[in-house]
C-alpha cells in the first residue's frame, strides 16, 4: 500500500477520534476535535499531492479518498446537527447528493470503470471544509465565552455567518452533484 493510500486510511481513523471529542463537552476536547478535523483534512491535500507529484495513483485511492473525504465532512456535519448550529434540511441535501454519487462510482465499479473526482467537486469539498473549520472555531470561541458573558449579539453574527457560508456550501454541493451525474449520464443510460 502506498503513502496516499495510507493517508486515506489515517483520514477515516481521525475522522472517528474527531466524533469522539466532538461529542464531549469542553473547552479542551473541543479544542482536540478541531485540532484532529484539520489534520484530517490536510491528508485529504496531501494524499492527492503526492499521488500526483510521484504518479501513486491507483484504483483503490480514485474510489477510497472521495469516500473517506464523505466520511469526514458528513461526520462533522451530522455532529454539527446534533449540536444544533446547523439546519438539519441542509444536512440532508448534502448527504443525498453524497449518497447518490457514491453509488453511481459503486455502480460504474461493477461495470468495470473507476470515476474519479471532477474540479467541481473538489471546489465543493473545499467549501465544506472552510464551513467545518468555521463551526469549529465558533464552539471554541463559545466555550471560552464561558468564564466571560458571551453576548446574544455576537453569537447571532456567527450563527448568520455559519449559515451563510453552509446556504453556499449546499448551493456548491447540489452544483457539482448534478455536473458530475451529467457528466457520467452515458454510464446510467438505460438501454
Amino acid at each position: 500500500m502506498n503513502l496516499p493510500n495510507k493517508l486515506t486510511i489515517t483520514r477515516i481513523i481521525l475522522t472517528v477520534i474527531f466524533l469522539f471529542f466532538i461529542s464531549q463537552n469542553g473547552l479542551v476536547a473541543t479544542i482536540i476535535a478541531a485540532l484532529t478535523f484539520i489534520l484530517a483534512a490536510l491528508t485529504d491535500f496531501y494524499d492527492g499531492y503526492i499521488a500526483k507529484k510521484y504518479n501513486l495513483i491507483s484504483d483503490f485511492g480514485k474510489l477510497m479518498d472521495p469516500i473517506a473525504d464523505k466520511f469526514l465532512i458528513l461526520a462533522a456535519f451530522i455532529a454539527f446537527v446534533r449540536m444544533q448550529i446547523v439546519a438539519d434540511w441542509m444536512v440532508i441535501l448534502i448527504f443525498g447528493r453524497e449518497v447518490l454519487i457514491t453509488s453511481l462510482r459503486l455502480f460504474a465499479i461493477s461495470k468495470g470503470k473507476v470515476l474519479a473526482a471532477e474540479k467541481g467537486g473538489k471546489q465543493k469539498t473545499v467549501s465544506q471544509i472552510v464551513v467545518i473549520l468555521t463551526v469549529l472555531a465558533f464552539t471554541i470561541f463559545r466555550e471560552c465565552g464561558i468564564n466571560q458573558p458571551w453576548s446574544f449579539k455576537l453569537e447571532a453574527f456567527w450563527r448568520c455567518g455559519i449559515d451563510v457560508l453552509m446556504l453556499i456550501t449546499v448551493a456548491l454541493t447540489l452544483v457539482s452533484g448534478l455536473s458530475y451525474l451529467w457528466n457520467n449520464r452515458r454510464l446510467v443510460r438505460v438501454e
